[in-house]
């Protein structure tokens, strides 16, 4: 025990030596995640550098320079909103043929059921744009932008429940821990701005079902990476960001001053331990010392021309809504955070379907138009990847009593829809095909890990090299499948 305690305490044996180097490393690593905008000591400056990625050079030439995703959270109706199938109205009320489920398992809320009556959408669809993508009337501003979104109707995933299938999507397994996609993109790709996150947050809860699934903080979590690339949550409320306001009676010099102590302390520590985590947090510090007075430039939507607020709907003047949050994710990406994620809770619709999804598709529907819109008059379209879309879609039959006016629809993890705009994907298609019961794909299936992989590769990144090793394994965002959808791609 003396000769271990002796060892640490020098530094002389090999895995003690090896740990120092490492940290050397890492620190150097560290020294492309931060900025020095000249206000740190010489102390802190050492530490903390200019941002850089993991990956030194990218596999491909990229396209997209960041990721805006809109995520619907509780699985969108692809029925009702993207995926016409006027047979189900022929067939209104019979049960769903045997040969077309084929023994699909069930989730717990309908597995009871002693028939599944199939039930068409009560909304009208019609094709828009040159391109002929088919729409409901519950998306008329989307409708407008069909020739600049690639609609995928083939989508399927291996989940039947939310908190899997939404885990499954953030960060390529079912199963809690992994880091999530914009973890992936800060570890790998860094940062383009010294002053704010490279991956930021933001939620907003829909008037569909307003009490519907909860979200939890590990969808944005960093798993097995440093803490430095788990996502910021920025929020509607007075601070948008916790904890960054400096304590009563102190001023900005103090904390500065403060923050050089703790960088040299911590350093100390990193040095006897050879943890890279300690330096992961003076990152942090520093991050959050700039962030005093980014966040609130950032949040200051007043500076927006009044066009614009009608272009993304009278909701984008009420903080926390959809709308306001989807300026704000265009507001971000233009100041260079790489990775946005847009949280849009409430699309769970196993009963009242048909007024639920009218309101949650008003919610949505004009502000997502909008971004992609803003984007493009921007000039920012071309290299900015925007993603809409759930964890899984719904059934086409209804779940419970199917009444004259009224149904729900369960999970359906087997087709569902999602759409992409810029960022290099191939503008006014669509693509993938449904049978015509809306239940199996019949054309071009997409699994979860072809569109994570297609997302990388749009960024430079190959999926299949791109990976961490941690306890003895080598882990990747898309697990061990996955292969780029080449067609959807410019």
């Amino acid at each position: 025990m003396h000769k271990e305690i002796q060892e640490r305490n020098y530094g002389m044996n090999r895995r003690a030596f090896l740990a120092k180097s490492a940290l050397g490393i890492g620190t150097a690593a560290l020294a492309s995640l931060f900025g020095c905008g000249g206000a740190e000591s010489q102390e802190t400056s050492r530490i903390i550098q200019r941002i850089g990625g993991a990956l030194g050079n990218l596999d491909f030439a990229p396209k997209a320079k960041r990721v805006i995703y809109l995520f619907q959270s509780g699985g969108p109706s692809q029925l009702e909103l993207f995926d016409h199938k006027p047979l189900l109205h022929k067939m209104r009320g019979q049960n769903l043929p045997a040969e077309i489920r084929m023994g699909q398992r069930l989730t717990g809320m309908s597995s009871g059921q002693e028939s599944f009556p199939l039930v068409g959408s009560p909304y009208t669809f019609a094709q828009h744009g040159k391109s002929g993508t088919w729409m409901s009337d519950l998306l008329p501003y989307t409708s407008k932008i069909a020739d600049d979104i690639c609609v995928i109707k083939s989508m399927h995933t291996e989940a039947i429940n939310h908190d899997p299938a939404i885990t499954f999507f953030q960060t390529g397994s079912q199963q809690p821990g992994r880091p999530s996609m914009g973890s992936w993109l800060s570890y790998g790709l860094g940062s383009m701005n010294d002053n704010l996150p490279t991956f930021t947050v933001l939620l907003s809860r829909g008037t569909g079902r307003k009490f519907g699934q909860p979200l939890y903080n590990r969808l944005w979590g960093n798993g097995f990476l440093h803490s430095l690339h788990q996502g910021v949550q920025f929020r509607a409320a007075k601070d948008p960001v916790l904890y960054l306001k400096d304590p009563k009676g102190m001023d900005r010099k103090e904390r500065r001053k403060m923050l050089d102590q703790v960088a040299a302390l911590n350093e100390l520590q990193a040095q006897q331990f050879g943890d890279p985590e300690i330096t992961s947090r003076i990152a942090q510090y520093e991050m959050a010392y700039k962030m005093q007075t980014s966040v609130p430039e950032i949040m200051d939507v007043g500076t927006e021309p009044d066009y614009i607020y009608k272009m993304y709907g009278a909701e984008s003047m009420m903080p926390g809504t959809y709308a306001a949050n989807a300026l704000l994710a265009r507001r971000l990406a233009e100041k260079g955070v790489r990775f946005v994620q847009l949280y849009h809770m409430g699309w769970d619709h196993h009963d009242n379907l048909p007024d639920a999804v009218a309101k949650q598709a008003k919610d949505v529907d004009q502000a997502s138009a909008a971004l992609v819109m803003d984007l493009k008059q921007r000039g920012m379209l071309d290299d900015t990847l925007v993603i809409w879309g759930g964890e899984f879609g719904r059934t086409n039959y209804s779940q419970g009593t199917l009444t004259e006016n009224n149904f729900g629809r369960d999970h359906h993890p087997r087709c569902f829809t999602i759409w992409m705009a810029g960022g290099g994907i191939k503008p006014g298609i669509t693509y993938g095909e449904t049978d015509d019961f809306g239940y199996n794909i019949s054309k071009d299936p997409v699994h979860v890990h072809d569109f994570q992989a297609t997302l990388m590769h749009q960024l430079g990144i190959n999926h299949e090299k791109f990976t961490y090793k941690h306890q003895g394994r080598r882990f990747r965002l898309t697990d061990v499948s996955g292969h780029v959808i080449n067609d959807i791609l410019a």
